[in-house]
């Protein structure tokens, strides 16, 4: 059968090629693309990711494998959900085939993928697997692949069983209490980076220098200090929200380090809809955003005093 779908850790996945949901940036983040990372080998993996850099929304790019049981990893950039008026789909669409073409490239006979953009990136579920069957079963009409796409979390596998008849749950047929997390121990171990050190990683690729970032962010030698010195201390969200406009961020790796930081941006709040509102316009320096923030009668990016 040249496409399945099936649920089941990706990483546990057998196949020529294991497709990686990844950042646009070389980091990785949470969700597929940590465990990914981590069950691959995460410093030897990093480190040829970024020989890569930037990989644009749409497009993918090929690592080797390491430590998976694949040949190789494809990285390849979804769309941010934005209520799909933005070619989403078309966006979405284009991933698949990039990785297909990029999978036949290199002479694989089979390829394996997570449900694109559908964890923190926020595209909905049902329409992604519609997507997904239409570009794959119109690739098998003329290319021979074997197509598996894995499914991890509940909403995705109920789904799924309206649209294909039979998806094989492997976390049913594993044995109680190893099915996803393994012992208590494994379940709380910490995968992802923590925010002191994302962070560091976003100073880093920025090139900028110290007083670009604070003066930029609107807060003070001081506390800039603090916060790249002191792994134990998290600012507040202003202040994060600040540095990450200052660095250039675009909107989902700011989400990204604000999640890091224990923080979100929703829709409820003039604040995270201007902070959104920044962030796809470019609009970085945080004095000059202040002024907006300042007629508006809403509170201000960088240093709140008692954070200091």
């Amino acid at each position: 059968m040249p496409f399945k779908v099936i649920r089941n850790d990706i990483t546990k996945v057998s196949a020529d090629v294991i497709v990686n949901t990844a950042n646009p940036y070389p980091v990785y983040a949470r969700g597929t693309d940590a465990r990914i990372y981590e069950a691959a080998g995460a410093a030897e993996l990093l480190e040829e990711r970024k020989k890569i850099g930037r990989i644009e929304r749409g497009k993918a790019a090929i690592t080797l494998a390491y430590r998976l049981p694949a040949k190789y990893i494809i990285h390849t950039v979804g769309p941010v959900w934005e209520g799909g008026n933005h070619h989403e789909a078309d966006c979405l669409a284009s991933c698949l085939k990039e990785s297909l073409r990029l999978a036949e490239f290199y002479g694989c006979e089979s390829i394996a993928f997570p449900l694109i953009s559908t964890g923190v990136y926020g595209f909905p579920k049902d329409l992604a697997i519609q997507i997904f069957a239409a570009v794959i079963y119109d690739y098998l009409l003329h290319n021979d692949m074997e197509v598996t796409l894995v499914l991890y979390d509940d909403e995705s596998y109920e789904i799924s069983g309206k649209l294909f008849p039979h998806v094989v749950d492997y976390f049913q047929e594993a044995e109680p209490g190893t099915a996803c997390f393994g012992s208590f121990e494994e379940a709380i171990q910490v995968k992802e980076k923590p925010f002191h050190e994302y962070l560091w990683e976003l100073v880093r690729e920025s090139g900028m220098q110290g007083p670009e970032i604070y003066r930029a962010a609107n807060i003070t030698k001081q506390h800039f200090s603090k916060i790249i010195s002191n792994k134990d201390y998290t600012p507040g969200k202003n202040t994060v929200c600040a540095l990450g406009l200052a660095l250039g961020l675009d909107l989902e790796t700011l989400e990204e380090l604000l999640k890091k930081a224990g923080y979100s941006l929703t829709d409820s709040k003039p604040f995270d809809l201007a902070v959104k509102y920044f962030a796809v316009n470019g609009m970085h320096n945080a004095v000059e955003n202040n002024l907006y923030l300042f007629e508006h009668g809403i509170e201000q990016l960088g240093t709140v005093p008692k954070e200091a």
